[in-house]
């Protein structure tokens, strides 16, 4: 059950319903509705990383499902779930994204990222080895989009455990909500 109920769109202000308007009907906007002044930055951020970030799509939600495997956020990763397929990530992809079970590879750059993830979900700086790594692979710029990403939903997903936001069980359909990006300009 839920510490804080969700808030019902039609009962928020004009301009958060508006905020709200081309957006799935989900419970993690309308428990952040909460907080009303922090809620139009909150998705602005998120938006930018979701859909106009230099990250590769796939490897962005596999970050993404790692950070929320790591906080135990089942919203967090249903929702990534849905996004990652809606995507084109594969079914291993994702199930490598999830697992916990070990210290990962760097082998690939998939592998360094995951790596990357849990130290940094972990230990809070990752080793400079690794960082080095990345750094030979990633521009500037994808790297704090990267470290960006990982902070927001390490961010999300205790927001949502911590008051324990409810799953949505139904079919939303994501793909009118969500536009990938075409250029990066």
């Amino acid at each position: 059950m839920p510490r804080i109920p969700a808030l019902q769109v039609d009962t928020l202000p004009p301009a958060l319903q508006a905020l709200l308007a081309n957006r799935p009907p989900y419970n993690v906007y309308r428990v952040l509705a909460h907080a009303p002044t922090a809620l139009p930055g909150f998705m602005q951020l998120a938006s930018a990383l979701l859909t106009r970030g230099e990250l590769d799509a796939q490897l962005r939600e596999m970050v993404i499902l790692r950070v929320g495997a790591h906080c135990r956020s089942a919203y967090e990763i249903h929702q990534h779930l849905r996004l990652a397929r809606h995507v084109g990530t594969s079914n291993a992809r994702i199930d490598k994204a999830l697992r916990l079970d070990g210290q990962a590879a760097t082998d690939t750059l998939e592998d360094r990222l995951l790596a990357f993830t849990d130290q940094v979900v972990l230990q809070v700086k990752a080793d400079a080895a690794l960082f080095v790594a990345l750094q030979s692979e990633l521009s500037p710029r994808a790297l704090v989009e990267l470290l960006l990403t990982i902070g927001t939903y390490m961010m999300v997903s205790r927001v949502l455990e911590n008051l324990e936001v409810e799953v949505e069980r139904d079919d939303v359909e994501i793909a009118g909500h969500y536009q990938a990006p075409t250029s990066l300009g």
